[in-house]
Order: C-alpha cells, then structure tokens, then sequence
C-alpha cells in the first residue's frame, strides 16, 4: 500500500472522528501528530494525511457547497459520516491538489468508501466525483 493510500485512510480517520464525535478536527489532529512523532516509519503517510486534513479545514465550505452541488438530491448531512469525509477528501484532491490525476483521486476514494461505508457508498462517491471533476 502507497504512503499517500496509508494517508488518505489517515485522513478519513481523522475527519471521520471529528464528525461523529462532534470534535474540533485540530484536536483530534494534534492527538495525531503526537502519535505520528513517535512513529517515525509512518513519517511519510502523516505529512500527507496532515495536507488533506489541512487542505478540507482551509476550503470546507467551498468543498461542501461542492458536494452539495454534484450530490443530486443528497444533502450533505444526511448523508453518511464515512461517504461526507470520503467526499470532502476526494474534492479537495480534484480542485486543491494539482499533483494527484482526477482518475487516481477518484479511485482511491471510490476505494475507500467501499471499504469503510455501505454497500452503494463506492458507486454514489465515483458518481459524485466523476460530475465534479467533470466540471472541473
């Protein structure tokens, strides 16, 4: 597994936590830099799960007016915990990181919602993407 796979499911991790807990995302955030100083092989997964985490916290509201957007009929908060943190990740990385190709951040949040979420999340997550990057 990629360091950026191990980083993305860091993220989700995080941004998960922060909803369902009802948490400020930079606390549970500073709980995980902690952990990761003491961890020095996941090093390289920590700096970009901290990238993502930083880049949905600077661009929320744009990354959920997004969603909302190309989710057809879904309100983002009813959706589930695992499809919005997967979502937000994916958005971010489609307009806000300019090193990740479409087609890689759409399949690797495709993939993580079919591991994490229900059994239509992956399909409702690639269509949701597939019509933003479409966008563009």
């Amino acid at each position: 597994m990629s360091a950026r796979t191990k980083a993305r499911k860091r993220a989700l991790d995080i941004l998960f936590q922060a909803d369902v807990r009802g948490e400020q995302v930079s606390i549970i955030l500073a709980a995980e830099a902690k952990r990761a100083a003491g961890e020095p092989a996941r090093e390289a997964s920590w700096l970009y799960a901290r990238e993502i985490v930083d880049g949905v916290i600077d661009h929320r509201d744009d990354i959920d007016e997004v969603i909302a957007t190309h989710s057809r009929d879904w309100k983002i908060e009813r959706m589930p915990a695992v499809d919005r943190a997967v979502l937000r990740i994916g958005v971010w990385e489609l307009l806000h990181n300019d090193d990740i190709p479409a087609a890689v951040a759409i399949d690797e949040a495709v993939e993580l919602a079919k591991e994490f979420s229900t059994d239509d999340s992956g399909s409702f997550v690639h269509g949701v993407l597939a019509r933003v990057a479409r966008a563009g």
